[in-house]
């Protein structure tokens, strides 16, 4: 027995050497128009499948909420945006939060809600932050508020100067809805959720944008800013972000990318090699916990749109942002989480 002690330790020093090693997970945005789409508790399996353990509901749909029950998947669930103005009354959040989360809760496990996505201001954007306000209050009588976070998804469309990242501002109109947002943000420790797509910041400045920029593919850096180096557009919107939160007095406020892809048909470099590189090394540079130039060293939280090609999405590029087919089948292959990978896919 004396002699086993030693290879036990032995063996269990390799398995700690030859152990994968785990990043940060890759979430998936989960949207449902579609016509030919598998069925909820379908889609979750493949969810589970691939080892997808972040996912991202536009609405707390019933069925969807059902399938994740006792998964360990960590779903940010949406408020959609034609709900906001009910959710101003403090009664009908209380509502809200009891149907689609509490009924759910613990089976399900929420991390998020994002109280309206990409809300323009000039149009709803008053009922935002109300609403988050009551859903949080509502959030905080079940004691959740610590395991739960209210937030809304905004925009690059919000952001004004984004060049040099360190320069990044949210426009001078828009400053009345996002200053308060982000002052609650910062007061109940939440996160700022953002949708950030290089590939439409790559399409409408192809002149000056590259495409190895956008896809993670190019071998130097591409953009100084100071002592900082970007290689990616993607870090470098990123920071944008991060530059637009400090200076709406955020400081350092987590910004979680809610939705990122590349579309493989229907625009203009929308193919498929295209969208297999921008989706595989987004993965990898997730998995990295890398950081950016300007936050280094903390993981960049981040859900890649869409699970599926959604045939009911207008105009016709927005049908072709999947990652699987209707019928269940990979477009290409991507690790979701475990081992690091530290090469670029051309």
């Amino acid at each position: 027995m004396s002699q086993m002690i030693p290879l036990y330790l032995l063996l269990a020093l390799f398995a700690t050497i030859l152990a994968p090693t785990s990043g940060e997970p890759v979430g998936v945005c989960y949207g449902m128009m579609g016509n030919n789409l598998p069925s909820k508790p379908d889609t979750i399996a493949l969810f589970r499948q691939n080892n997808i353990r972040r996912v991202r509901l536009y609405d707390p749909n019933q069925e969807a909420l059902n399938a994740l029950k006792n998964t360990g998947i960590e779903v940010l669930v949406g408020v959609p945006n034609s709900d906001l103005r009910s959710l101003t009354n403090p009664s009908s959040a209380r509502a809200w939060l009891q149907n689609n989360v509490l009924n759910h809760h613990p089976a399900v496990n929420f991390k998020y809600i994002a109280v309206g996505n990409e809300v323009v201001p000039s149009n709803g954007g008053g009922d935002v932050l109300p609403a988050m306000r009551n859903v949080y209050d509502a959030l905080r009588g079940a004691n959740l508020q610590d395991r739960i976070k209210v937030s809304t998804a905004v925009d690059m469309t919000l952001i004004g100067n984004s060049f040099p990242p360190s320069a990044g501002e949210f426009r001078g109109d828009v400053r009345w809805y996002i200053d308060p947002i982000i002052g609650f943000l910062t007061s109940t420790n939440s996160v700022l959720l953002a949708n950030i797509y290089p590939y439409f910041s790559y399409i409408g400045n192809p002149r000056d944008i590259s495409l190895s920029y956008a896809l993670f593919t190019s071998p130097n850096v591409i953009v100084w800013d100071g002592s900082r180096g970007y290689q990616n557009l993607f870090d470098a919107l990123l920071d944008v972000v991060y530059s637009a939160v400090e200076r709406s007095g955020g400081g350092s406020l987590p910004v979680v990318v809610s939705e990122s892809g590349w579309p493989s048909n229907g625009g203009n470099a929308a193919t498929f090699d295209n969208a297999r590189a921008y989706y595989t090394n987004l993965a990898a540079r997730v998995r990295e916990n890398k950081g950016t130039p300007k936050r280094p060293g903390r993981g960049v939280e981040t859900y890649l749109f869409a699970m599926f090609d959604e045939n009911q999405k207008n105009p016709e590029i927005e049908k072709n942002f999947g990652l699987f087919f209707p019928n269940k089948q990979p477009k290409f292959p991507i690790a979701f989480a475990g081992v690091r990978e530290g090469t670029a896919v051309e």
